[in-house]
């Protein structure tokens, strides 16, 4: 392991400084093309410097996203401070905080481990069967515990048991196959739920606001696809690691069900049933995600406490979205994302007459934009308003715009610190900055195809064409 300097770390951070205000100032004071009002303008260097502190990690995120909204209502960009805080009254961030308590819920239980447990004990001695089931069993652990930060936090440890039952080797392909699944496909079963975390709930706040029932029925097709393309491509790049007969993996014996893991299924069982029928009473995904966090710390019903909460649940999580809202909200109001979505279609002149091939710059334009953000929310915040206003321009459909950049920005991964998931799953070092590179340009492709082959037929099948009826 390399240590560096007191005086390398100081130029290190220098350096990051240095590049954080230059594209502030630049962006503040340089004249743009394409008439971009100056109130813009302000928005504009607010969003690049946000997102170059989330780039280089300068401070943390949540302090970057204070920061972020602290410039927006100084240096007016929006009209007065409760603009600039717009994002928090958005109960997109409650959703998420109480989807954040339900996952420490069921995971203080031992409900989730219990589930993973289970699913491992079919596996047998077969390394095939150990990915065909990882890969399926994020689907229904992903209603379970919609989190994929707190599935990876019991599934890795629960795996890397297995394997070394196994005796695999640290960096051995079969070891290498699993880390890539649970660092990099495991997300994807949580944003084909609209209670999936963060991406699905900034997604359809940044889209105008969707039920759970029709966020699963657009993107759950979709999802699930890229999943089976994950696991099928990881099978086939490292099938020496699939070709031995093993052991049988020994799973601890079932004991009872205890009390609380009876209460935490019966909250969960609740919530998710209110979710899937929010056709039904029209409440907000907020309302029942609130409402499991009341009962989780209901005494007599509930076993979580307020301290437990507090200190789990991931506040900066609440701070970057609320933020992140703020300036997409910003990014509308001051004409930015009309700026921006101008910009693209004079790139995009070549094939206007084709919407497809359209789309299709639109996801390649949104990869480039995803290499330098790792942060998922931060990149939604900046490509769905954009990518809407520029389809609402050429008469194509915002939401099927929208939905594309989610997908290819969420189904690509180049980082090991893209995320927290991604963070536990590749801290165990058993595989490298290149393998999780590698991996994510192939999902990068499948989410081409399949968001052309697939998904763009299906949503038009449920009603919603890529072209505008008229248009």
């Amino acid at each position: 392991m390399i240590r560096m300097t007191a005086e390398q770390i100081n130029r290190k951070i220098a350096f990051k400084v240095t590049v954080a205000l230059g594209m502030f100032l630049a962006l503040l004071f340089v004249p743009l093309p394409g008439g971009l009002p100056y109130q813009g303008q302000r928005v504009l260097a607010v969003v690049g410097l946000a997102v170059v502190l989330w780039i280089t990690e300068l401070v943390p995120a949540a302090v970057t996203g204070l920061l972020a909204v602290i410039l927006l209502g100084v240096f007016g960009g929006v009209d007065d401070i409760e603009a600039a805080l717009s994002g928090f009254s958005s109960p997109v961030p409650y959703f998420l905080i109480g989807i954040l308590a339900l996952g420490l819920g069921v995971h203080k239980s031992g409900l989730a481990e219990r589930g993973a447990r289970m699913l491992l004990a079919w596996v047998g001695g077969s390394p095939r069967r150990l990915l065909s089931q990882m890969v399926i069993s994020f689907v229904p652990m992903s209603l379970l515990l919609p989190s994929a930060t707190t599935r990876n936090a019991i599934l890795v440890h629960v795996y890397d048991n297995a394997l070394d039952q196994w005796e695999v080797p640290r960096q051995g392909p079969l070891r290498k196959a699993t880390t890539l699944a649970l660092g990099s496909l495991n997300r994807l079963a949580s944003t084909a739920l609209l209670t999936g975390g963060q991406a699905p709930v900034a997604a359809a706040a940044l889209l105008g606001g969707m039920g759970w029932g029709r966020w699963f029925l657009m993107l759950g097709m979709p999802y699930y696809l890229l999943l089976l393309a994950g696991g099928a491509i990881l099978f086939l790049w490292f099938r020496r690691g699939f070709r031995a007969t093993m052991p049988a993996i020994s799973v601890a014996e079932s004991v009872p069900w205890t009390g609380m893991e009876v209460r935490a299924a019966a909250i969960a069982g609740l919530t998710a049933l209110l979710w899937f029928t929010d056709s039904w009473h029209h409440l907000h995904p907020a309302v029942p995600a609130l409402l499991a966090l009341v009962l989780l710390m209901t005494p007599g019903i509930g076993f979580l406490t307020w301290s437990e909460f507090d200190r789990d649940a991931g506040w900066a999580n609440f701070i970057i979205m609320g933020t992140s809202l703020s300036l997409a909200n910003a990014m509308v109001a001051s004409g930015v994302a009309q700026w921006l979505a101008d910009g693209i279609e004079l790139a995009a002149l070549p094939v206007l007459d084709s919407p497809i091939a359209v789309l299709l710059a639109m996801m390649v334009a949104c990869t480039g934009i995803r290499l330098v953000i790792p942060n998922i929310v931060g990149y939604l915040a900046l490509v769905i308003p954009v990518t809407m206003s520029l389809a609402a321009t050429l008469g194509l459909n915002p939401l099927v715009c929208g939905l594309a950049v989610l997908v290819v920005g969420d189904a690509t991964l180049f980082y090991p610190a893209a995320g927290s998931a991604s963070i536990i799953a590749y801290a165990r070092g058993a595989v490298g900055g290149g393998d999780i590179f590698r991996f994510g340009l192939a999902m990068n492709l499948v989410s081409y195809a399949v968001v052309a082959a697939v998904a763009v037929p299906w949503w038009s099948v449920v009603g919603e064409p890529l072209v505008l009826a008229g248009v």
